[in-house]
């Protein structure tokens, strides 16, 4: 599929660039058992984990989400920087786009604070214009709100020039709402029926892929 170059490119964070997959469900299981749930296994917590901390844990754990939300941030916060780990070929990514006049910034439904440690850990902060997380806007993803902090000041309108680049479903209905081009990141079964009125425009399996469509915007 031939796609316009884009003005801006807004990725998402959490197994989009770098694999936290393990840390997300390790916090989740030691907070799920603490507060008499039972826990989900790894592939439930890939297949739930999307949406912020405020959108959902209200859902799993009604009036004591608040409480859940500080076991978890406690459990996280212990190890998510040692085990944090950049995906196969993002930096290259990343590295490619700052030779570019390409915007580019993150927009993650990770808390803010935690989500501007680990850019900062691996040292990644000279990638991204704007590192924008969950409650730094009034709302989180789907909500246009945070994609439009990530734009603010940089004379680039919400539209087709931007692409949002994600790996999960709230990223997909996040590009929907603003009216940018979603762009699928992953290994994710796109026929399933969680994604019939959101598809992507384009799929990459890996940041290979993705590399080669961008260098023929150069």
């Amino acid at each position: 599929m031939n796609l316009p170059r884009p003005k801006a490119i807004l990725f998402d964070w959490d197994n989009t660039l770098a694999d936290t997959w393990p840390t997300i469900h390790n916090a989740l299981e030691r907070t799920f058992i603490e507060m008499g749930h039972q826990p989900w296994s790894f592939e439930e917590t890939k297949m739930r984990v999307h949406r912020s901390m405020r959108d959902a844990f209200p859902e799993i754990f009604g009036d004591k989400w608040q409480e859940a939300g500080e076991k978890y941030l406690m459990h996280f916060t212990n190890s998510h920087l040692e085990n944090l780990t950049p995906l196969e070929g993002a930096e290259e990514v990343l590295k490619h786009l700052l030779d570019t006049d390409i915007y580019v910034s993150l927009v993650s439904n990770k808390t803010g604070e935690n989500l501007r440690k680990e850019v900062s850990h691996i040292g990644w902060q000279r990638y991204f214009v704007k590192v924008v997380g969950a409650k730094d806007a009034e709302e989180d993803k789907p909500s246009p709100k945070p994609v439009i902090m990530a734009l603010e000041g940089s004379g680039i309108n919400l539209n087709r020039d931007v692409w949002f680049v994600g790996d999960s479903i709230t990223d997909m209905e996040c590009a929907y709402n603003c009216g940018c081009i979603p762009i699928f990141y992953g290994d994710q079964d796109l026929s399933s029926e969680r994604f019939a009125n959101h598809q992507p425009e384009m799929h990459f399996k890996d940041h290979n892929e993705m590399i080669e469509i961008l260098k023929k915007f150069r």
